[in-house]
């Protein structure tokens, strides 16, 4: 092992190509924010509010927006800061915590939309045993498990990369992530990289397959179904596939970065290309839910008139 050491500070290098942009980017960004924390706020007050939307696939929704606001709040203050910032150096607590906030709001979003995925396919397919299978309790078993098994797992991995020497403290994103941690270790990181294999089949290849798998099953039930029958499980699934489509290519894009030489990509690409993977489902998710399926629209609109004339 040669010159290891323990940084205290992390240097986010890719920073360097926003230092002409930083001022026009810190504006659209802190607004972006903005809109993030009030869609998704105003989605879970509006579910909250309305006993009519106390159902699991509404209930599914609002946990989405609630995971939303998790992850958009463990990446965008930071990254504000930092936008602004001569500097761009990161602690070494500061950016595990990092790494485990936005890796569990990866891993949560996933495993709540394979979870929509099963209430639409026990609703599709399997519609006189909806209410038997799909009760409050599980709903709440459901739920509680797309928060714990990922938060347990991310911090196995997470632990693990702590305790990596490093001979370096140069990380070539606008935020940590455990890939890069990997890239500076002195050691050899097999053990991780079979850890983190693992992970990554059991929170992302297993719920991704689930997803295609369920709706391969409902494709086929309303292949023999009438055209009225297809309409009203095209409104109820479609916002579901939207965002299931959207996460699946910003995660894909996400993961080709981290397999690249990044001093080879475009360094503007490279950076949108970093931010979309926290950016664009927090933003679409509200929009897509909220314009798409009509009792949440119709309750949306009577709640902002309601705020309007008082």
């Amino acid at each position: 092992m040669e010159n290891s050491t323990h940084p205290f500070y992390f240097n986010l290098t890719m920073f360097v190509n926003l230092r002409h942009y930083r001022f026009v980017a810190f504006a659209f960004c802190i607004q972006l924010y903005s809109f993030i924390v009030s869609a998704n706020l105003l989605m879970i007050l509006v579910i909250s509010q309305y006993k009519i939307l106390h159902t699991p696939m509404y209930i599914f929704i609002a946990l989405l927006s609630a995971n939303s606001l998790y992850g958009s709040t463990g990446f965008f203050p930071r990254f504000l800061m930092d936008l602004l910032s001569d500097a761009h150096l990161m602690s070494h607590p500061a950016c595990f915590t990092q790494i485990y906030v936005i890796y569990t709001y990866a891993s949560n979003e996933l495993a709540i939309l394979s979870i929509m995925a099963h209430d639409r396919y026990i609703a599709v397919c399997h519609p006189l045993h909806y209410h038997r299978k799909i009760t409050f309790k599980t709903v709440i078993l459901l739920s509680t498990s797309a928060w714990i098994f990922p938060a347990m797992s991310i911090t196995a991995l997470v632990s693990l990369s702590a305790k990596l020497p490093l001979c370096g403290n140069e990380i070539q994103r606008v935020f940590c992530t455990n890939w890069n941690v990997y890239k500076l270790s002195c050691i050899n990181t097999a053990l991780n990289n079979i850890l983190g294999m693992l992970l990554t089949i059991v929170t992302v290849f297993l719920p991704f397959l689930y997803v295609l798998y369920t709706y391969l099953r409902i494709l086929l039930v309303c292949w023999k179904k009438s055209a009225k029958f297809r309409g009203k499980v095209l409104q109820s699934c479609l916002p579901h596939i939207v965002s299931f489509v959207i996460y699946s290519i910003t995660g894909f894009c996400d993961i080709a970065l981290n397999r690249n030489n990044l001093e080879e990509t475009n360094p503007v690409l490279a950076v949108i290309l970093s931010l979309e993977f926290v950016l664009i489902p927090p933003v679409l998710n509200p929009l897509v839910y909220g314009l798409k399926l009509p009792d949440i629209r119709r309750h949306i609109f009577g709640l902002l008139l309601c705020f309007k004339t008082r």
